[in-house]
């Protein structure tokens, strides 16, 4: 038999333990938020435990926890880490959103489909500026997953109509402008449209070099 003093050293050392492993364990619970199945299997229990409250007479529990049940709806279509980086990049910081996009680290297990057509589009928003290939992959894969709003869609046309420009691919940039203006609805990028058409016709332009006799000079000559 263990003395009293045994037992309570055999206590404070399952109390250590448990500190130390609280972290490890909220860590993989945090982890595995993350996933989307996750969130529907806590909304499943939440709504269970809310109609047992019901069943008890508990009415205002069981409408507290309908309410919390649907946080965990609107993550499973909206990703926190998406809506982090969103609210990263209105303030024009561009690590902070790349920090928070990095956390996904299995995207198809996160995020529904329209989820992981966002995550396309923010990062091809970041690299734009310096990564014009990799921008081009990015957006064309949030237009073929799907982006929820026509804005989102029409800036992703937009963005991929200028590098097309850039490499030259003329009707293919045409082409993405007249379709980003069409989703254009609001006139929230008319501004940017309007710049790109002139870019666009300023190209078509042929010019002339200096010193060099007009097609009008070389018929007066001509007839001379």
């Amino acid at each position: 038999m263990p003395s009293t003093r045994e037992t309570f050293v055999l206590k404070q050392k399952m109390k250590l333990n448990s500190l130390f492993l609280l972290p490890l364990r909220t860590s993989k619970i945090v982890i595995n938020m993350f996933n989307k199945n996750i969130k529907l299997v806590i909304t499943a229990l939440i709504l269970a435990y809310a109609v047992y409250q019901f069943t008890e007479g508990e009415i205002g529990n069981g409408i507290m926890y309908i309410l919390l049940s649907t946080i965990f709806i609107f993550l499973y279509f909206k990703n926190e880490m998406i809506l982090l980086s969103f609210l990263k990049l209105r303030k024009q910081d561009f690590p902070g959103a790349k920090k928070w996009l990095d956390k996904i680290k299995n995207p198809e297990g996160a995020l529904v489909k329209k989820q992981q057509g966002y995550l396309n589009y923010l990062n091809g928003v970041m690299v734009s500026q310096t990564n014009m290939n990799d921008a081009e992959k990015y957006f064309k894969k949030a237009i073929e997953l799907g982006l929820s709003m026509d804005h989102d869609l029409a800036m992703a046309k937009l963005n991929l109509a200028g590098i097309a420009f850039s490499k030259r691919r003329k009707p293919e940039a045409q082409k993405l402008l007249s379709e980003a203006e069409k989703l254009d609805k609001r006139d929230m990028l008319a501004d940017q449209i309007k710049m790109m058409k002139q870019q666009m016709k300023k190209a078509s332009i042929p010019k002339q070099q200096y010193g060099q006799p007009t097609s009008a000079r070389q018929n007066r000559r001509s007839k001379r």
